[in-house]
């Protein structure tokens, strides 16, 4: 295992609800990093150096160690760092968190994203599963009667769920559906307030008009994508060049066009590629 006095670095990206789970990790174990941004649309060569298979954020950098994958980051800093476990401590609850954790990863997390990028019948079908996944969550969170998945404290499960929390009501309004309905998941709707109100979370959250405007053009490319892979051939430069729309009272996003097609969207300070 490795010191603990040694330099941590965290590579990611402002958006990624990936990352946001490990940045939250080191905060509420009060361990002092670096976070390096990093452009996923133009990767930088540090990234793609740092680890001879894994090319994606988030990456931690401890010492002379390299970790990816952010459900196997949460462990590695719960060993790591002693302070405020994140897993529970009997070998069969260990376990239900991580299978929980992968089963919301697969079922809910993908599950949602796809419902955000496709159309009509695939939507809806779609949708369907994600909202049985849930009510199973909802059991599990309804059995547990706490104020957390992990108890009184924030543990590795409402980490690796924490996206639900703030991300997806913003995939809600930018795909127009409906899935966490208070009546329907009260347990659920009482755990995002609860997690929310925690201040490690409540102050580092992305914008929410940024996060907007990015999924609005993010969901339309990869529908494009999607959807004229299904007719055989790619899509045209047109339809991957949606523009953000500045608005009163909204951030402000700066967009020029490369020869890649790319976009360079600069947010309250920040300097993306997408």
């Amino acid at each position: 295992m490795g010191r603990q006095d040694e330099e941590v670095k965290l590579l990611g990206f402002w958006v990624s609800p990936v990352v946001k789970r490990v940045e939250w990790a080191l905060k509420l174990k009060s361990v002092e990093y670096e976070y390096v941004e990093e452009d996923i649309f133009n990767k930088s060569p540090k990234l793609l150096e740092l680890h001879q298979v894994h090319k994606k954020v988030p990456m931690l950098v401890h010492g002379d160690k390299v970790i990816v994958e952010s459900l196997l980051i949460l462990e590695y800093v719960d060993e790591t760092w002693k302070q405020c476990p994140l897993l529970p401590l009997h070998p069969y609850h260990t376990a239900m968190a991580r299978f929980w954790a992968s089963f919301a990863e697969d079922k809910l997390l993908r599950g949602v994203w796809m419902a955000l990028c496709t159309q009509g019948e695939e939507k809806e079908r779609t949708l369907k599963s994600v909202i049985e996944a849930l009510e199973k969550i909802e059991g599990e969170l309804k059995r547990s009667e706490n104020k957390y998945f992990g108890g009184e404290c924030i543990g590795y499960l409402d980490l690796a769920l924490g996206w639900i929390s703030y991300l997806l009501p913003i995939w809600e309004e930018v795909g127009s559906m409906k899935i966490v309905d208070p009546t329907r998941f009260p347990a659920i709707t009482a755990w995002m307030n609860n997690f929310l109100e925690h201040p490690v979370i409540k102050h580092t959250l992305p914008p929410r008009d940024a996060m907007l405007a990015y999924f609005q053009w993010r969901s339309k490319e990869i529908g494009s994508l999607l959807a004229s892979g299904r007719k055989g051939h790619p899509p045209h430069a047109a339809t991957l060049s949606t523009p953000y729309k500045e608005q009163p009272g909204n951030p402000k996003y700066a967009i020029k066009e490369s020869p890649r097609m790319c976009k360079e969207v600069s947010v309250i300070g920040w300097t993306y590629r997408s």
